[in-house]
């Protein structure tokens, strides 16, 4: 399983959101389907940012691929958690 592993935004937000669901789209396009997404650097993120993620989960499970979550920190994870999609990703 090639696993494609992105770095998120340190604001996931309006304009970043956009622009990362345009790239992801298109990684999905050329054949990619399990992903590995690294919230290190995320400080931030906005129900924007929320629904791209969704929408790529989506996405990934229609084709029977993956989608992860890692290195979220303590304030971001509680957006996760107070939206609930803290159950729906794998969050590692």
């Amino acid at each position: 399983m090639n696993e494609v592993r992105i770095s998120i935004p340190e604001n996931f937000a309006v304009d970043e959101a956009a622009e990362f669901r345009q790239n992801m789209n298109n990684l999905i396009n050329e054949g990619n389907k399990n992903f590995a997404l690294n919230f290190n650097s995320c400080t931030f993120i906005d129900s924007t940012g929320l629904g791209v993620l969704v929408g790529i989960y989506k996405k990934c499970n229609e084709l029977n691929g993956s989608l992860t979550l890692n290195s979220i920190n303590p304030k971001v994870m509680k957006i996760f958690e107070l939206t609930r999609l803290d159950n729906v990703f794998e969050i590692k």
